[in-house]
């Protein structure tokens, strides 16, 4: 409900097709640069009533608003320290039967050389397909554009996850590097 009514007042619309649903995934969503892309991508969730986890930097899973996020699915990391994320985040989908695992693969709003591979490995050693989502800034439109089954060719595999982004706008797109890897 609450995922509706913030996509009614704010104009967007959404995108998800029977296909690209399943049970587990792997999620990258991009571009990611801005905050208001966190709103947008959690009442797409909240609309399509999605189980989600996703990976947050620490500080917001504590103090006051840290139940609340926690709540929403975050997960807190350290990125100061060297974690182990990937079989953390293989233990979480083992131990789930409905589950998409957003990963952050840009890992921050700022412009990036290129993207942290973690989601690829997450998705390889669990056996899922990555689910790739998008917020369409200039058509207003959060989605699910692929439900992409990895070949075991890395390079392969990240050349199609990229030409599937070339397009897309963030809503700042000079924050967004589209050569991803």
């Amino acid at each position: 409900m609450f995922g509706t009514i913030v996509m009614f007042f704010s104009g967007w619309s959404y995108v998800f097709p029977t296909e690209y649903k399943t049970d587990k995934c792997v999620m990258v969503a991009a571009p990611h640069t801005s905050n208001w892309d966190f709103i947008h991508t959690m009442s797409f969730f909240w609309k399509c009533e999605i189980p989600i986890a996703f990976f947050i930097k620490d500080s917001y899973t504590k103090g006051l608003l840290g139940a609340f996020f926690r709540k929403l699915g975050a997960i807190g990391v350290d990125r100061s320290k060297k974690n182990n994320l990937v079989d953390y985040a293989v233990t979480i989908l083992e131990e789930s039967e409905h589950m998409m695992l957003l990963v952050p693969a840009e890992g921050t709003r700022k412009k990036v050389e290129r993207w942290k591979t973690g989601f690829y490995h997450i998705a390889q050693k669990s056996n899922l397909p990555i689910s790739l989502g998008y917020l369409d800034y200039t058509k207003k439109v959060a989605g699910i554009g692929s439900l992409f089954h990895l070949s075991g060719d890395f390079e392969k595999d990240m050349q199609g996850i990229q030409e599937f982004y070339q397009d897309i706008p963030g809503k700042h797109p000079q924050l967004y590097n589209k050569k991803i890897y």
